[in-house]
């Protein structure tokens, strides 16, 4: 008992991990969505408290902070996360694609990092060169089958996910073990 009143909050989060890596791993089309809605939801208010500021300042200082434009911003985001949750499910795979474009200009820059160390006889050179062929391993692996990717990269947060909660309770009950065999 005492366990969990002292670590209430990391076992709260721990708790909230594991819940969402099982979603995730179940459905992670549909939780992705409710996460986008409510995302949209947390924005409405934030929008209009934006525009309320706007309308309580001083002409001038309103004029400089754009506070209306900020808000009225802010409200279509959200109402867009709301209504038209399916762009970003169906836009996930080009942004597959735009990460894995990323990692590969990042493995082709390790390349020159690689042949820079070893023109400067620098003795761990080989350890950017295999740097180099992961990243770009990795790149080539996302950008030929980037649906393929999407789902893989949402399973492997969900499992991440459980894993990390999991070594964390275990980590909370061990280091409670300890502290009371050293008392």
């Amino acid at each position: 008992m005492r366990l969990l009143k002292e670590n209430i909050g990391g076992i709260t989060m721990c708790i909230f991990e594991l819940l969402v890596g099982i979603l995730l791993l179940i459905n992670p089309v549909n939780f992705t969505s409710g996460i986008i809605i409510a995302l949209g939801v947390l924005l409405l208010p934030i929008g209009i408290i934006e525009i309320m500021v706007y309308f309580r300042l001083e002409p001038l200082e309103a004029a400089k902070r754009q506070s209306l434009t900020k808000g009225l911003v802010v409200i279509l985001a959200g109402l867009f996360c709301i209504f038209k949750t399916n762009w970003f499910i169906v836009t996930f795979p080009l942004l597959t694609i735009m990460y894995g474009v990323i990692i590969l200009l990042m493995g082709v820059a390790k390349i020159q990092w690689a042949v820079d160390m070893l023109r400067m006889k620098k003795q761990n050179w080989f350890l950017a060169a295999i740097a180099s062929v992961l990243c770009m391993a990795i790149a080539i692996i996302i950008l030929m089958s980037p649906f393929e990717s999407t789902l893989f990269f949402w399973r492997f947060i969900a499992i991440s996910l459980i894993l990390e909660a999991v070594l964390d309770i275990l980590a909370l009950v061990f280091a409670r073990k300890k502290k009371e065999q050293e008392i």
